[in-house]
């Protein structure tokens, strides 16, 4: 019921007052959260799904075949926003402070909820508090791969190598506070080796370096890694699942040797803290039911991609509990969070 306005005399002053009353409560209409009906009508104009990541990545591939098949499904264009750059802070930013009505989407990642969380000091979002978990996408193991030259064929031969050798052998990252370097810190904590740290400015020169013996190992994404080793460049010891990948079964993990040793790279898609229930539960029911086609399993089956299908619940659980588990990694390296 509309609380009637007191009684004003007639005239200019009592026409306007009723006018600027009318013009703030359509205002109100355009920020408030959407009722049952917005949700069930949900959606009737483009979806922007903005990702941290440059044109041509996993990341991004990902992003443009899920939004192409969300489109075919809800009937509205759906469009990919590359927003990268700041340790993927401006894309994370960009949709934490997004109106929350389901057309501003985030693909989330673990750098970006987990890492940025335990790395920076000051973040202008809060991964537990300025997000609506919608689900996971997939996560993917790294794999430790060491220059061909090398001798080693196994995790129990580096681990023997470089206890024979502290400090002589080196590893490549993409930089302090990267996924490889928190990687290969926990490797070198729970081996109880000592390796040496040369971060890199990119994917690319690192894997060139490697290849040609400038460092040593790596732990990098089957989509860098994987082709290599096909290619007789590199030689893979291990990946970094719980389990053994699909496309890889004969490649032992690392948690074979190191007990207790997992982390895989994971992708999800989020959207602004508060959005309506409804159009949170359409927009996982839709993204869930492309997960499960057998299409989408094929087409990243080969890059070692594990989808990953679930309820926002997981989602936000997955990321409760990562950061005190890599806040305690990034302390026992000796990383001091900028």
């Amino acid at each position: 019921m509309t609380q009637s306005l007191p009684r004003r005399p007639a005239g200019p002053t009592a026409r306007r007052h009723a006018l600027l009353a009318a013009l703030a409560t359509a205002g109100l209409l355009t920020w408030q959260p959407a009722s049952a009906q917005d949700a069930a009508d949900y959606p009737v104009k483009p979806i922007r799904i903005v990702s941290p990541h440059s044109a041509g990545g996993l990341g991004d591939t990902f992003a443009r075949y899920i939004a192409q098949q969300l489109s075919a499904t809800v009937g509205q264009p759906v469009i990919v926003e590359n927003r990268p750059g700041a340790s993927q802070t401006i894309a994370a930013e960009t949709v934490a402070k997004a109106q929350p009505d389901g057309y501003t989407l985030l693909i989330a990642t673990q750098s970006a909820m987990v890492f940025n969380t335990v790395l920076r000091k000051q973040l202008p979002y809060d991964s537990q508090r300025d997000f609506s978990p919608i689900t996971m996408l997939f996560d993917t193991p790294t794999y430790l791969v060491v220059n061909k030259a090398l001798p080693m064929r196994t995790v129990s031969d580096l681990i023997a190598a470089a206890k024979a050798s502290p400090g002589k052998y080196t590893y490549a990252s993409l930089g302090a506070g990267s996924s490889q370097h928190l990687l290969a810190e926990m490797f070198k904590k729970q081996a109880g080796v000592d390796i040496l740290h040369v971060p890199y400015k990119g994917s690319s020169n690192a894997s060139t370096d490697l290849i040609a013996g400038q460092v040593n190992m790596m732990f990098e994404g089957g989509a860098s890694s994987l082709p290599h080793v096909r290619a007789g460049k590199l030689t893979a010891l291990a990946s970094t699942g719980e389990k053994r990948t699909e496309i890889m079964p004969d490649l032992p993990t690392v948690n074979e040797t190191l007990p207790g040793f997992s982390a895989n790279v994971w992708f999800a898609l989020a959207g602004p803290a508060g959005m309506p229930a409804p159009i949170v539960a359409r927009l996982n029911r839709e993204v869930v039911r492309i997960l499960k086609q057998p299409a989408t399993h094929d087409k990243f089956v080969d890059l070692g991609v594990e989808l990953l299908p679930g309820t926002p619940q997981e989602m936000a659980d997955r990321i409760r509990k990562e950061i005190p588990q890599w806040r305690a990694v990034v302390t026992s390296a000796g990383i001091t969070p900028e």
